[in-house]
């Protein structure tokens, strides 16, 4: 990755974060108020999460489940779908508004304020939560040279219809063809991506 790549990726992505975080103030603002409405606990889900060269920093997320979901993590594992990671058809920690932000990725909105502090760019791989960066295979490290991503080719792919280890393929291809044009061709799919729910759960 270039320095000029590097620095211009940086300004269009605080660019572009700063513009929609002050566009969407209104929607953030009601979607606040409507997950803190639906159930206990605060409307923002903070987690920790391995970003570029594996730094951890906390990711923002609208809440979508109950307040003691992660206490409930480990009675689910044995539902998974996958060994790699907590992958379910339907959690049962999941609230109905949670449901229908998920559906429509507007649970993401946040991670916009991530892109602004830098921890984040719009366009990258996916940030692991700790317990599964930990199982990162030594030939996918690569995908730690960049931060992370607010959507990427796991996200326009398939999203949740992907296994672990194709997620990290998919990010190691991106790493391996970055250019200005990937970057723009992920951010157009990523709009008919979000309106079909294209892999949401």
């Amino acid at each position: 990755m270039s320095g000029t790549y590097r620095v211009v990726k940086r300004g269009i992505d605080l660019t572009l974060a700063s513009v929609a975080l002050a566009l969407l103030a209104p929607l953030l603002l009601a979607l606040a108020l409507a997950v803190q409405a639906s159930s206990p606990g605060p409307p923002l889900f903070r987690q920790p999460r391995a970003g570029r060269f594996g730094e951890q920093f906390t990711m923002l997320k609208f809440r979508t489940m109950v307040l003691d979901a992660e206490s409930r993590r480990s009675g689910l594992l044995a539902q998974s779908q996958e060994g790699a990671w907590l992958k379910l058809e339907h959690d049962p920690r999941v609230t109905g508004i949670g449901r229908l932000l998920r559906r429509t990725s507007l649970d993401e909105l946040p991670q916009l304020l991530n892109v602004v502090r830098g921890d984040m760019s719009l366009v990258g791989p996916r940030p692991l939560p700790l317990v599964e960066h930990a199982q990162l295979p030594t030939w996918s490290t690569q995908r730690l040279e960049l931060r992370p991503g607010l959507t990427g080719l796991w996200q326009v792919e398939g999203r949740t219809r992907i296994s672990f280890q194709e997620m990290l393929r998919l990010d190691c291809e991106y790493v391996g063809e970055l250019s200005w044009w990937t970057d723009f061709k992920i951010l157009v799919r990523t709009v008919p991506a979000v309106l079909v729910g294209k892999g949401a759960n």
